[in-house]
Parts: C-alpha cells; structure tokens; sequence
C-alpha cells in the first residue's frame, strides 16, 4: 500500500481515539517509520517512486580534522599536491555518482584554515607542519569549490565556531596572544562565547572567506558552549537566557557580514539533534536550546538561518519525534537531517543499515534533506548505505530555493538559433543542445512527450548546469527544456520548442507504389539536402539524399509493411520539416 494511501486510512483511527495534534503528528510519523521499514526494497527506489522530489538537499560532511576524510597525502610537493587534488576528485565523482548536490566542506578546522587566510594560519592537514603554505600556487578551498561546481553541486564552508585546538597549537596560541578568553578541557581548547571580541573575529573569518570564494554557504559547527562547561551559576548575569544570547550575537554577526558581502549565500548551523525537551519524549538532558545554548529555532524564525543540519546521530524514539518538532518548527526554511553514519562501523556503533535506511525514508516523506557524516563512511560504503544512497537519489534533485531572500525567478533562456530549435544532430547519435542566456546556472529536462513538464522530476537530467551547450547521446528521439536558475535558486520558466499533434494536412498519407512515394509539390520546390525515413517512435531507419532535383527516387521498396514518417531537411536553412506519414501494407 502507498505510504501516503496507508496514512489517510489510519489518521481517522487516531482522531477517532481522541489524540490532539501533536500526539497525532508523532503517531503518523513513527507509522511512517515502520512501515518505510517494513517495504524497503530496491523496486520503492525506482525513478517512478514518489518520494523523489525535485528538490532537496542530499549533503555529506566533509572532513579535514587530522585528515579524516581527506586529505589523506601531505601537500609538500608538485607531485603530492596533484595527488591530493585527485584523492578529493575520486571522492566528488563518488558524490556525483549518487546525486549529492551539497558539500559541507571543513574549512576552518581548530583555529586554523585550508586556505590562504589573512587571520589564522594554515591548519597541519594540508601539508602535516601548521601554518605551512603548500606553495605552487594550490589554494585546496579554491580547487575543491571549482570541482564541486563543475559537477553541479553546491560547497559550503564548514566553519568551526568555538573549538580552537590543542592548547599548544598554533591557533590556540595566536589567539591568547591577541588577548582572547579561552578554556581548556579533556577535548582541546575553547573561546570563550561571552568574550565580546569573538562575535567580530568570528565574523571577520566568514567574511573573508565569503568575500574571497565563490561559496554557497556557510555551515557552522559547535557554535554553542563546550560539553564541559560549567553550568549557568546565576550571579553576574550568568543565566541561561543570557547564554544563549551570548550564541546568538555571534550568528547575528556573522549573518549580518556575509550577507552584506554576498545575500544569496546559505547560512546554516549544526545543533544538537534535539532542540529541547518534548512533552512525551525527553532530551535525556543533552539538548540545543538548555543545555549548550543553541537557540536554532529562533535563528530559523528571525531569518538569522537558512538551513539547520540538525545533528540527529540517535535511534527510534530519540530520533523520529525530534524530527517532527523540528519540521514543526521550520518557519519555511529548509531542515537538513544529520544521519549518523559513522555508526555503520562496528568500531563507532552498532547499528544496521536498515535503521539508517528507515531514517531516510521518514525524513524525506516529511520534507527533510539528509547529511550523511561523515565522508568516509559513505563513500567506503559501509554495509552497503552508498549503494543505496545511488539507489534512493536515483534522480537529481535541486536544493531549496532561497526565497525567503529572494523570490523573483530570473528571465528564461533564448533560443541559440534562428529557427527557434535547441537540439541539433552532430551525427553518430549525438545531439547538440544549445541555448542563449547570461544566468549563473541552467537547469536541463528531458522528456519523451511535448511540451516537456518541468515539475516532474524524472524529467530532469542536469542541475546547476554552468554551460550553455549540452552534448549527449540519447537513446530515443527527445524534446527538450531549458530553465535558468539564480544564485537564490529561484527557477525561471521554460524555454522549450512546443511540438502539436499533427494537423488534418500533416496527417494525410503520402501516396506510393510500395516503391516510390508521391511527394507533395512544395516538396518538390525546396532545396532538400536529405530525407528521413523514422518510424512513429521517433526511430530513424534511413536517411536518403536525393539525386534528382524533382526527388522522385525516394525508393521505399526494402522497407517493411508499417507505418512511416517522411522528415526533409532544407540545404538552405539546415530546418527540418515534416513532410507526411505513409503505411506500408503489401500481401
């Protein structure tokens, strides 16, 4: 039974029961849960199924803390500096194989950076010493943003807030000589959120960056108070409420500098999966909002936040009601689920695929995205979640529009040629596609019928496409749509050659001797460079350049009995024009 059937057919049953709204919701989704897990299986993952949206963000955390994910070679060299730029392009193929479409990118790691920074020196896993330039004029942030958007994805820069290192590390030290608060704990070194100094430093770095690359968003990490930290001892105006004020005058910081910079760039955070206690089921006193000061929902309902990556690494009812209330608590932003994909490892974990699997099914059937962390876990396709991964994105999705920033869709592409059609045969099978436009991004649809709907997502076949010119080689004859997407997202509406049914005249079959057909006069008076002969399937079976000008030679004798359609192609205007239809019938 569809999900969707089997959810109508038992909400009655709980309203019937008395439950409220909310008791509801949570009813629905853990039956969504168990159900999704009990029809698992490769035939719901077909691009048929439809719980593949057009858009939706599909992210993986990438991570570069002591070269975890990657770099797993030292740039100390030519020869290694290319090797490590082929480590991160193996690892971007894997991605785009599977239709991810977001990459958080761990750009500033412990007080330190991947790229040439202005404020902090160069972090160790880049070349294994810190503060070291690779040299040769590598810049790993400006290379690993150019590669994701060749393939059509976006990069956003993950930017740890409050975690400085090891208190004898370089950054740590740069930092307590510029006269920065910071305590130590078991797990390295932290700054201090009521230092006033750290709202503008932090906000200096995502300004940079931003202003420097050509990035999509900026995903803050432990943008909250250290595990250890004491707990609000209420005297000199230590208090919950002004914690999370303190929080929240760095995001509102760094929020306002970005966006002054660059408006369409995403900001995001990554808080604790539960955001507060719910009234059936508890945080179990590790939460976001009381207990390390994160105020997320807030920030998604100010606008202070275009996306939240919840970190939902938990199981069963530690997971599924904590997805409702923050669904529940969007304020129309996009809500990304963190999965905790580590746990796949026995050495991290002792979970199945199956219950990442469940997690996915429930998260997108409730409008979530998904963020796998971490990289390696993935892309090493740990007890087979990459598999299904390609399997579940069998389709390419676009991210959320920004259109709470903006949401004014772009001006539609033109057409490249002057018959106003986009494919072009280049011969052996290959077709051209070409349009004109001055838009950031393209969006490309294919579809079998015209006019082609750009709302169905089967029909689309390339996201965030940076070209104007498409060359492939179809299997079928295809009609084609091009959109054009801004930097918000926002999607223009088609350009597109419309084709009708044929007319009382188009539909008139030609005359023949089951030799040579009878072509109409205005053929006859064309400059014809060559026919088509297709079947009503778009098949081509041969092409026949005439010999005589009154073309009078088009043998059909070898063809077999069925019905035909007749293209011309004019010499002059290099148009093809349908000529007419004729049925083969001998015996």
């Amino acid at each position: 039974m569809p999900k969707l059937t089997y959810l109508r057919t038992i909400k009655p049953t709980f309203i019937a029961l008395g439950m409220n709204k909310k008791n509801i919701i949570l009813a629905l989704f853990s039956c969504i849960a168990l159900h999704a897990f009990a029809q698992v299986n490769y035939d719901l993952l077909s691009p048929q199924h439809p719980l593949s949206p057009k858009r939706e963000t599909r992210a993986v955390w990438l991570t570069t803390l002591a070269n975890l994910d990657w770099p797993k070679t030292y740039a100390t060299s030519e020869a290694t500096i290319a090797q490590q730029k082929q480590e991160l392009v193996n690892i971007l193929n894997l991605y785009a194989a599977a239709n991810i479409n977001t990459v958080l990118l761990q750009t500033r790691v412990r007080a330190a950076t991947i790229y040439p920074s202005d404020i902090e020196p160069w972090d160790r896993c880049i070349t294994g010493t810190e503060g070291k330039d690779p040299g040769y004029g590598y810049d790993p942030l400006r290379f690993a943003i150019a590669e994701c958007h060749r393939r059509g994805m976006e990069v956003h820069a993950w930017v740890a807030a409050m975690p400085v290192g090891a208190k004898n590390s370089l950054g740590c030290r740069r930092l307590k000589q510029k006269g920065f608060s910071i305590k130590s704990f078991s797990s390295g070194a932290y700054l201090s959120p009521s230092d006033p100094k750290v709202a503008p430093y932090l906000g200096d770095i995502c300004a940079e960056i931003t202003r420097k690359y050509d990035i999509d968003g900026i995903n803050l990490d432990y943008i909250r108070y250290p595990d250890g930290w004491r707990r609000p001892s209420y005297k000199n105006g230590d208090t919950p409420d002004a914690r999370r004020a303190n929080i929240t005058r760095i995001v509102q910081n760094i929020h306002d500098k970005v966006k002054a910079i660059k408006p369409w760039v995403k900001i995001s955070c990554s808080p604790i999966g539960k955001y507060s206690d719910l009234s059936r089921y508890s945080s179990k006193n590790f939460n976001a909002r009381d207990r390390v000061s994160q105020d997320a929902q807030m920030w998604v309902r100010t606008g202070l936040m275009d996306q939240l990556y919840p970190m939902q690494y938990f199981r069963d009812d530690n997971y599924y009601p904590f997805c409702a209330d923050w669904m529940e608590n969007a304020s129309g932003k996009d809500i990304v689920t963190g999965l905790g994909t580590y746990f796949l490892d026995p050495r991290e974990g002792n979970w199945r695929l199956d219950e990442i699997v469940r997690q996915m099914y429930v998260s997108r059937q409730l409008g979530m995205g998904h963020a796998h962390f971490r990289s390696r876990f993935l892309t090493d396709n740990y007890q087979g979640i990459y598999y299904f991964e390609q399997a579940f994105n069998a389709l390419p999705a676009l991210t959320p529009a920004l259109t709470w920033q903006r949401a004014t869709p772009p001006a539609a592409p033109r057409f490249a040629t002057a018959d106003n059609t986009l494919a072009q045969p280049l011969g052996n099978g290959t077709v051209n596609v070409s349009w004109k436009g001055n838009s950031p991004y393209y969006n490309i649809y294919m579809s079998t019928t015209s006019p082609v709907d750009i709302t169905n997502p089967r029909n689309l076949v390339a996201a965030r496409y940076t070209g104007t010119t498409f060359t492939h080689r179809p299997s079928q004859h295809y009609h084609y749509a091009i959109t054009a997407m801004d930097r918000y997202g926002n999607e223009s509406a088609p350009l597109q050659r419309i084709e009708t049914k044929p007319t009382a005249i188009d539909t008139k079959l030609m005359a023949h001797n089951n030799t040579v057909l009878t072509l109409p006069t205005w053929v006859q008076t064309m400059d014809v460079k060559y026919f088509t002969i297709s079947t009503l399937q778009s098949t081509s079976l041969r092409k026949i350049y005439p010999t005589s000008k009154h073309y009078n030679d088009l043998n059909i004798s070898a063809l077999p009995n069925g019905t035909y359609v007749l293209y011309a192609r004019s010499a002059k205007r290099n148009v093809t024009h349908r000529v007419g239809y004729f049925i083969v019938k001998r015996g």
